[in-house]
């Protein structure tokens, strides 16, 4: 079985988001939904755009970085409580 780095999708109410990607990147979406709604046991097929926002929030929550640069900006924000130590 495919361990794929997404699981069950929400079932939130859409908001509209027009943006251009690239074919290939679609193909792989659509690749990627087709996988996950054999694998996840998804009673009905898989938008490939309902993809988009699971994976950017698992990439931002995974990336170090930008966890580290957010806690910065965060403490360093007027009217923040800067810790000492």
């Amino acid at each position: 079985m495919t361990k794929l780095k997404l699981g069950p999708l929400a079932d939130d109410k859409p908001v509209k988001l027009a943006i251009e990607i690239p074919a290939a990147l679609f193909r792989d979406l659509k690749s990627y939904a087709e996988i996950l709604t054999h694998t996840g046991g998804a009673t009905m097929p898989i938008e490939p755009a309902k993809l988009i926002v699971p994976m950017i929030e698992r990439f931002m929550a995974t990336d170090r970085a930008f966890a580290k640069a957010r806690r910065n900006a965060a403490q360093s924000a007027p009217g923040s409580v800067k810790r000492s130590g």
